[in-house]
């Protein structure tokens, strides 16, 4: 049986007297993936910026490995592997260098030979002297994800990595998901193609006006009147 590695317990964020996250309350095991569907300004990005550490929540509390959010050591921010629409890299230096940049702030051994491999997953190995700056919004991408990965997260966050993607880039990262899930890494992401996020996970839940609304097993639910269930559940 498959410990506890996140507990949310009745999360609130506010911003002024908005409520961005109102009593949220969720547990995932490890190696659990959870896709999260929602309409613009249900909460989604800042519940991951409260599960990275970015953003501090404003009552209740996130619980890993069964430490507070508000406790956790720095070094466990190890633990997290951040894919967003920002992919966080330096444009003036190479997919090379920055990958080599990420790998030594986590003291990755071996460090040549995982960039190598990295880089031939995400398919970008023949243009890594290349400035990240004459990237296209699908490359830029694909190395984002590398970058996440370098140092081989146990946890992956990922708000909405498909957006602005090609099928090609979309394909090669999906992949990569379904290899980190068989590979029992614990996975959020946060994503609005209903499509691809049901497929790959194996919990779904849905937000809506900062309220959890639905967290059920993906076998429980019915793929094909997922996007009917989606619809009415965020118009009720």
């Amino acid at each position: 049986m498959n410990k506890n590695i996140i507990k949310v317990n009745n999360l609130v964020k506010k911003y002024g007297y908005l409520k961005a996250l109102d009593g949220v309350s969720f547990e995932l095991e490890e190696g659990d993936f959870l896709s999260v569907f929602g309409p613009n300004g249900a909460g989604k990005s800042t519940l991951l910026k409260i599960l990275s550490t970015q953003t501090k929540l404003s009552s209740g509390d996130v619980y890993f490995d069964d430490i507070s959010v508000q406790k956790l050591p720095d070094e466990f921010r190890n633990s997290f592997g951040i894919i967003s629409h920002l992919p966080f890299l330096y444009e003036n230096l190479s997919a090379l260098e920055n990958l080599n940049f990420y790998g030594k702030l986590y003291n990755i051994g071996n460090l040549k030979e995982r960039i190598k491999e990295l880089l031939k997953k995400v398919e970008l190995y023949k243009r890594r002297n290349d400035l990240v700056r004459n990237y296209s919004r699908g490359m830029l991408q694909r190395l984002s994800i590398a970058r996440a990965l370098i140092h081989n997260p146990r946890i992956i966050l990922l708000d909405e990595p498909y957006t602005g993607l090609d099928q090609h880039a979309s394909f090669i990262l999906s992949e990569i998901l379904k290899e980190q899930f068989e590979d029992k890494k614990t996975i959020i992401m946060v994503t609005h193609n209903l499509s691809i996020g049901f497929d790959l996970a194996s919990k779904i839940a849905i937000l809506n006006q900062g309220k959890l609304i639905l967290l059920e097993e993906k076998e429980k639910l019915n793929k094909e009147n997922f996007e009917q269930v989606y619809i009415e559940t965020v118009s009720a």
